[in-house]
C-alpha cells in the first residue's frame, strides 16, 4: 500500500482525501498557500508545507513547488483532487517522471480524453453513443462545412476542441450564420485555449445531464457505479446532483453504463472517472470524460456503499480492482447541494469570516466541508465551501431529508447560496424529477433561448 500521500489541493476535497488516507493508515502531506494557513486539514495532516503565495498560479498550480514538496517530505504519491492540476497531463507526466505515483490516469489517457475531438473518436470506436457531428475537426473548406451541418441538421453547436466549463461554444440556428460563427469560435478558441481547432455537433434543445461513474485498475478490469443526474445547472456549473438519475429508461441506462466499462478497458483507463452525457428522448450522447474524482462523487458513494477515494488509493498502489460488477448494487437515492460562499441572488462571491457554523444532522445526512466557526473564506479561489448530502430509501425521502438539513444548517457572517437551495428542493418541477439543463436558468430568469 502507499506509505505517504501528498494532497495537491485545498478545501473540502483535501479534507475528504485526508480522511480516506487516515482510514487506510497512509500518512499525509498537506500543501497550502499563504492564504490557506487556517484550512482544517492542515491541522490533521502528518506534515504541511507552504508552497507559495495566495495566487493559485504561484501555489496550487505551480508544478515545481508541488513536486519539490513531495521530494522534501518523502511522499510516494500525489493526489490532485479536482480542479487545479487534476486533469493536467503535463503534471501527471512530471509526477511520475519524478518517481511518485500519480493518483489518476496516465498522462496519455488524460491527453486523449482532454481533447474533445480525440475523446469523441475514441468513444465511437469503443461503442459509446456520441452526438451526431463532424466526426473530427470542422473543415475550413466552407462548402464541406456547410454540407456537414446540413447532414447533421440545424440547430448545430460549434465547440472548441480544447474548451471546457461552458466556454468556446456557439449555437447556430440557420445556414447563413454557420461560416461566420465557425470563424469567430476558431479565433476565440485560439486566444483562450491556445488551440483554434473547432468541431460541430447537433444541438440538443432540452437535454438532461446524466453521467456514469467508473472505476478501472489499468490492468484490464473496470466497473461502473451507476449514474447521476446533474441537470440543475447555472452557467454550466452544477448546483444540485443526485443518484440514480430519475425517470431513465432501464435498458438505455444499462447499455450506456456497459459501454463506458468497455471504453475504460479499451483506452487502458486507470483510476476513478466519469463519462458525461446529454440525455434526450431516451438516448444518451457522450460529451466528455472527467479523468478525476468529481465534486458530486458522494451521492454515488451513498447509493453503492463504495468509497471512491479509497478505491483511487488502492488502484494507485497497483492493486487490481477487488470489486466486481455483480458486487455493485444501487440502493435508495442520494442528493447533493453545493454550498457556495456567494450572494444567492447576484451570484457574486462572498468571502469573509464565518462567525458561526452549525452542521445539520440526523439519519441519512452527510456534510463534506472544511468550514468551522471562525474560519475566513479567502477571496482567491473557487467559492465552494461545502457539500450537503442526504440519503433515503426513496427519492422523496432523500428530498425530505434535504429540506430538513437545509433548514437546520447555519452559516453566519457571509452570504451563501443556501436560500436558493431551500427554494429548489421545494420547486414543483424539480421535485417531480427529470428537469433539463435549462430549467434552473429559466427559473432564475436568465434564459436567453
Amino acid at each position: 500500500m502507499l506509505q505517504k500521500v501528498l494532497i495537491a489541493n485545498r478545501g473540502e476535497i483535501a479534507l475528504r482525501i485526508l480522511r480516506a488516507c487516515r482510514e487506510l493508515g497512509i500518512k499525509t502531506v498537506a500543501v497550502h498557500s499563504t492564504a490557506d494557513r487556517d484550512l482544517m486539514h492542515l491541522h490533521l495532516a502528518d506534515e504541511s508545507v507552504c508552497i507559495g503565495p495566495a495566487s493559485a498560479a504561484e501555489s496550487y498550480l505551480s508544478i515545481p513547488s508541488i513536486i519539490a514538496a513531495a521530494e522534501v517530505t518523502g511522499a510516494d504519491a500525489i493526489h490532485p483532487g479536482y480542479g487545479f492540476l487534476a486533469e493536467n497531463a503535463d503534471f501527471a507526466e512530471q509526477v511520475e517522471r519524478s518517481g511518485f505515483a500519480f493518483i489518476g490516469p496516465t498522462a496519455d489517457v488524460i491527453r486523449l480524453m482532454g481533447d474533445k475531438v480525440s475523446a469523441k473518436d475514441a468513444m465511437k470506436k469503443a461503442g459509446v453513443p456520441t452526438v451526431p457531428g463532424s466526426d473530427g475537426p470542422l473543415p475550413e473548406n466552407e462548402q464541406e462545412a456547410l454540407r456537414i451541418a446540413r447532414e447533421v441538421g440545424y440547430p448545430v453547436i460549434i465547440k472548441a476542441a480544447g474548451g471546457g466549463g461552458g466556454r468556446g461554444m456557439r449555437v447556430v440556428h440557420k445556414e447563413e450564420d454557420l461560416i461566420k460563427s465557425a470563424k469567430l469560435t476558431r479565433t476565440e478558441a485560439g486566444a483562450a485555449f491556445g488551440n483554434p481547432m473547432v468541431y460541430l455537433e447537433k444541438f440538443l434543445g432540452n437535454p438532461r445531464h446524466v453521467e456514469i461513474q467508473v472505476l478501472a485498475d489499468g490492468q484490464g478490469h473496470a466497473i461502473h457505479l451507476g449514474d447521476r443526474d446533474c441537470s440543475l445547472q447555472r452557467r454550466h456549473q452544477k448546483v444540485i446532483e443526485e443518484a440514480p438519475a430519475p425517470h431513465i429508461d432501464e435498458q438505455a441506462r444499462k447499455e450506456v453504463a456497459d459501454s463506458c466499462v468497455r471504453a475504460c478497458i479499451e483506452i487502458g483507463y486507470r483510476g476513478a472517472g466519469t463519462f458525461e452525457f446529454l440525455y434526450e428522448d431516451g438516448n444518451f450522447y457522450f460529451i466528455e470524460m472527467n479523468t478525476r474524482v468529481q465534486v458530486e462523487h458522494p451521492v454515488t458513494e451513498m447509493v453503492t456503499g463504495i468509497d471512491i477515494v479509497k478505491e483511487q488509493l488502492h488502484i494507485a498502489a497497483g492493486l487490481p480492482l477487488a470489486i466486481r460488477q455483480q458486487d455493485v448494487v444501487i440502493r435508495g437515492h442520494a442528493m447533493e447541494c453545493r454550498i457556495n460562499a456567494e450572494d444567492p441572488e447576484r451570484f457574486i462571491p462572498s468571502p469573509g469570516k464565518i462567525n458561526y457554523f452549525h452542521a445539520p444532522g440526523g439519519n441519512g445526512v452527510r456534510v463534506d466541508s472544511h468550514m468551522y466557526s471562525g474560519y475566513s473564506v479567502p477571496p482567491y479561489y473557487d467559492s465552494l465551501i461545502g457539500k450537503l448530502i442526504t440519503y433515503g430509501a426513496t427519492r422523496d425521502e432523500a428530498m425530505a431529508r434535504m429540506r430538513n438539513a437545509l433548514d437546520e444548517i447555519v452559516v453566519d457572517g457571509i452570504k451563501t447560496n443556501i436560500p436558493l437551495h431551500r427554494d429548489l428542493v421545494r420547486d414543483t418541477g424539480f421535485c417531480k424529477g427529470g428537469v433539463n439543463i435549462h430549467y434552473l436558468e429559466k427559473k432564475l430568469g436568465m434564459d436567453k433561448h
